[in-house]
């Protein structure tokens, strides 16, 4: 191929990696046949090059036109620019060459003024999109300007740098986490550990055979999945209930939480220097137990003033059944029984223990199957078991689903569960079962739902410290968020690679263009112009900033869009009895009633 088929102008100026390009006269199309291949030229986002001997700079489009003038120029017409004639102008940001017949991201030397630049062909673009390790590599669609070239990520820099999918609704965010996925398990590797957050339940079907899904209301398949309370901290465990304590009392129970997990260590043989645990330590202890002696101790009446082995009991309770202790009610002055001065005053926010405990929405928390202490503390599985059920089974992606979580308790359960997974790897680093010789990628879907900017929320927390720490000890994230605005800067900002899928709204286009290369910041400009399933790919991930087409996936996840035209030509058969469960289903807070057998 000749140089002037393809040589379209020179350089004019170099400022660091950004270079102005002035288009020669002798260019008779801006859409010249090459080949038999149409070729757009300064197209935004389109590539070209600089040929420097036996390398080839390459470069993006970043604009055309006036805007592209320089500024001296600019100065010496004083805005009169019919003095240029048919002159005109582009720049491109320099972000790779190619050495032979290998391309790397990155440049080692500059163009100088007057070295010609080229249209990339697609000879040029085999080189650029060809070069991808087949072992360490995962194909997830083909680039936007030929079907014939197909789009890779690297695996390896993807997860060890984490990586964040954003986009508007309906921009086809669900189908890329799926295609992502979908091609990492398709490598086969053995030994693929990925856990998914699903706050809505929507591939509970996509990954089929491939996955294990855990769900809190599990009536037809799967498992059921539950998050032990003992689990939690302190803090995230008090905040579960509704009534109001002061910092005094909230200390007080903190030391009897205290008491209550030493007990439990005994009880469990739990191998621990008694010194280290904490309230916070995840060691079980029974909740009906501690409410029970708090509730007690509350209502104790005496029948000899300040003497507490008198007890003026009336009806005996029951800790299991969450039923009180009856005490003979104080008598008026000093006429007995007497009061408890040692009382903290806080049944109020003991009631709203017992309500939480007898709430079934609850019952994946508090009463969490085998995992559930009884009255001394003891359980029948251990977090050990909980953890090789998420993330050390045969399967390679773990889904657990967490729709039919309260909303009002989404942030810290979500919190929670990162934070036993997390902490799990964290000191269990050098281990075969750690995140080093077994690397976990950790999917949060609508992330802005639990990581809001601002909020110093347990998920928050945890998603932070992944962010910035989770690299070193195997743990990758990948966020999947509609509103980038709303998420903390300092996690999207740790993200090697972002994938940017249509985006309307201005805000949200301001921190992709926060997120990428600085000389970049233009091509979000056309963001809101991509079709459905369209992205552009910028960091570690791809070997160039990239425009790409995703593949799409056969069996879609729940979030598609119903089609109206197809649903409302169905045959109306909808009877009383229909809305009669529909109406269930919303009392009892569930998408599907559990059957009741026969007698």
């Amino acid at each position: 191929m000749s140089k002037i088929q393809t040589e379209i102008g020179t350089v004019y100026s170099v400022n660091g990696n950004s270079v102005s390009v002035s288009l020669s006269d002798s260019v008779k199309s801006n859409s010249p046949i090459i080949d038999g291949i149409v070729y757009r030229i300064g197209q935004i986002g389109s590539f070209l090059k600089i040929p420097l001997g036996y390398t080839s700079l390459y470069g993006i489009v970043t604009q055309i036109g006036a805007d592209a003038i320089p500024d001296k120029i600019c100065n010496a017409i004083n805005g009169n620019f019919n003095l240029l004639g048919n002159q005109q102008w582009l720049s491109m940001t320099l972000v790779g060459e190619q050495i032979g017949q290998r391309f790397e991201r990155g440049i080692w030397q500059s163009p100088t003024t007057g070295d010609p630049v080229h249209i990339v062909t697609m000879q040029d673009l085999e080189i650029v999109y060809g070069g991808y390790d087949e072992h360490s590599s995962i194909s997830i669609g083909h680039i936007s300007v030929s079907e014939s070239l197909n789009a890779y990520l690297n695996l390896d820099k993807l997860i060890s740098r984490h990586f964040a999918i954003l986009g508007s609704t309906g921009s086809g965010k669900s189908n890329a986490v799926g295609i992502i996925l979908k091609s990492i398990i398709q490598k086969k590797f053995g030994r693929t550990r990925i856990l998914l957050l699903d706050p809505h339940g929507e591939y509970n079907s996509v990954f089929g055979e491939d996955s294990e899904v855990f769900r809190v209301n599990n009536n037809k398949s799967g498992n059921r999945l539950y998050i032990p309370y003992w689990a939690l901290s302190f803090q995230e465990l008090i905040k579960l209930f509704d009534g109001n304590i002061n910092e005094q009392n909230k200390e007080y129970l903190r030391t009897k939480v205290l008491e209550a997990k030493q007990e439990g260590a005994v009880a469990n043989n739990i191998n621990i220097d008694p010194t280290m645990i904490s309230a916070d330590s995840p060691i079980p202890f029974s909740l009906k137990k501690l409410w029970f002696d708090l509730d007690d101790f509350e209502r104790q009446t005496y029948k000899v003033k300040d003497d507490s082995t008198q007890l003026a009991l009336k009806k005996e309770g029951n800790a299991e059944t969450l039923v009180s202790n009856q005490y003979t009610p104080a008598g008026n002055g000093s006429s007995p029984p007497f009061l408890n001065k040692g009382a903290k005053y806080i049944l109020p926010f003991l009631d709203s223990i017992r309500t939480k405990l007898q709430d079934r929405r609850f019952d994946f928390l508090f009463q969490p199957g085998d995992y559930a202490p009884d009255l001394s503390g003891k359980v029948k599985k251990d977090l050990s078991q909980l953890l090789l059920s998420w993330i050390g089974g045969e399967k390679p992606i773990t889904i657990l689903d967490i729709s039919d979580v309260p909303s009002d308790i989404m942030m810290s359960i979500a919190g929670t569960l990162l934070n036993i997974i997390y902490e799990a790897l964290f000191w269990g680093q050098e281990l075969k079962v750690g995140g080093r010789e077994q690397p976990l990628l950790i999917v949060l879907e609508e992330a802005h739902n639990y990581l809001r900017y601002g909020e110093n929320s347990i998920a928050s927390r945890n998603v932070q410290r992944i962010a910035k720490e989770g690299r070193k000890y195997g743990v990758g994230l990948m966020l999947v968020t509609q509103r980038p605005s709303e998420l903390d800067e300092t996690v999207l900002s740790q993200c090697g690679t972002i994938i940017a899928l249509r985006m309307n709204n201005s805000k949200d286009r301001g921190y992709v263009s926060a997120a990428i290369q600085d000389e970049l910041h233009s091509i979000v400009d056309s963001l809101p112009s991509l079709r459905t399933g369209e992205a552009i790919i910028s960091g570690e991930g791809v070997s160039i900033p990239s425009r790409i087409q995703f593949n799409k996936l056969a069996n879609a996840p729940r979030s598609a869009d119903p089609k109206a035209s197809e649903q409302w030509n169905q045959p109306h058969s909808h009877s009383e009895d229909d809305y009669k469960k529909l109406v269930d289903l919303w009392r009892n807070k569930k998408f599907e009633m559990e059957e009741i057998p026969d007698e």
